[in-house]
């Protein structure tokens, strides 16, 4: 039996971990702050700061003549750009963030990503198709398909590992995941290769970039995103019963069908989502959850906002990476993830104490 002495300094040290990670979840909200407010006073144009604070309130005219042409053109460039790609890095990055720290918990696989389910792949399929087949190039009425093709594709791995009225496994779902990833990315490079309109929409989404697209593009992407997350944080607990393996966690009380299906759900609607607003982001499912995991531990209720957070951290510094080190063009902000990503996830595998899950 623990003594008196041994229960107070348990408490006490479960109060410390939570406070620590407080702190660090605040300090992590404070830099995404402090990004996002360079986000929109850096760009390839540059503006000084004091236009870019009168162009947030500024009625700017699009069309004409305008009084003061300076604060005008300042106006249209905040307020139809860089605050809608400020918006969309931080949602998007979220949601990847999550759904990666979210599919690595459910299948206990450090190397899992979105990706694993064919949620990039079937988008991509989906894009491609609807370019080729319908003639369609607005990224809000792609996105559509993309979502689509994303959730069809999850659908389909979820479904043949379980085929035999088993449950699915992690192991099941890397291995459908990863035969039917390959099969997507096939038919994709098929279609095209024998259209140039879709080669070229191809090159495009496989950069991954949040500039370019508007508050329509946000509208349609935001109400899967909310569900997701709200999804995966009701999940966090489930999940860090089933790292304990399947049969503790049914010993436990815990349904692991309806927990892996939640989970899984979750994922396709926070990947999906994002996928299909901004085109494939490599890496960044995959890397943020290491570094979220190396501040919090394996404990999902944390992990998952920390992830979350850091998500959005890295791709809205990324995009600023982006206009800076490519002026006066700009660098899409999934190339900088992936320049950056790569090293990184190499410097991680070789430390073996932040892939541990």
């Amino acid at each position: 039996m623990p003594t008196t002495l041994e229960i107070v300094r348990g408490r006490s040290l479960g109060i410390s971990v939570h406070r620590k990670r407080m702190i660090g979840l605040l300090a992590l909200l404070a830099g995404l702050v402090v990004m996002a407010v360079a986000s929109l006073l850096i760009g390839s144009n540059p503006i000084s700061p004091s236009l870019v604070w009168q162009g947030l309130w500024h009625s700017y005219i699009g069309d004409g003549i305008a009084e003061n042409a300076q604060l005008n053109e300042a106006a249209i460039i905040v307020q139809t750009e860089r605050i809608p790609r400020t918006l969309l890095a931080l949602i998007v990055g979220a949601a990847l963030g999550v759904a990666g720290g979210l599919m690595q918990g459910h299948t206990r696989n450090p190397i899992a990503d979105p990706g694993l389910l064919g949620i990039t792949q079937g988008a991509a399929l989906a894009v491609v198709v609807a370019i080729f087949v319908g003639g369609i190039t607005s990224p809000l009425q792609y996105i559509w398909f993309a979502f689509a093709g994303a959730a069809v594709a999850s659908v389909v791995v979820f479904g043949l590992s379980s085929i035999g009225g088993a449950a699915a496994s992690p192991l099941t779902l890397v291995l459908a995941g990863t035969g039917v990833s390959f099969f997507l990315s096939a038919m994709t490079s098929a279609v095209a290769l024998s259209d140039q309109q879709s080669l070229e929409a191809l090159r495009f989404w496989n950069a991954g970039a949040v500039a370019g697209r508007g508050y329509d593009v946000i509208g349609v992407a935001v109400p899967f995103i909310v569900l997701g997350l709200v999804l995966a944080f009701a999940n966090a607990p489930a999940v860090n019963l089933l790292n304990l393996g399947d049969d503790v966690a049914r010993g436990l009380g815990q349904n692991v069908a309806a927990a892996r299906s939640v989970g899984l759900l979750s994922v396709t609607l926070l990947a999906g989502a994002g996928t299909a607003a901004c085109g494939s982001i490599a890496f960044l499912g995959l890397v943020v959850p290491h570094l979220a995991r190396y501040l919090t531990g394996p404990d999902h209720r944390w992990l998952l906002p920390y992830s979350g957070v850091a998500g959005g951290l890295v791709l809205l510094v990324a995009d600023i990476v982006g206009r800076v080190v490519a002026r006066p063009g700009e660098l899409e902000a999934g190339i900088v993830v992936a320049l950056v990503g790569a090293p990184c996830f190499v410097a991680l595998v070789w430390w073996r104490r932040a892939v541990r899950l």
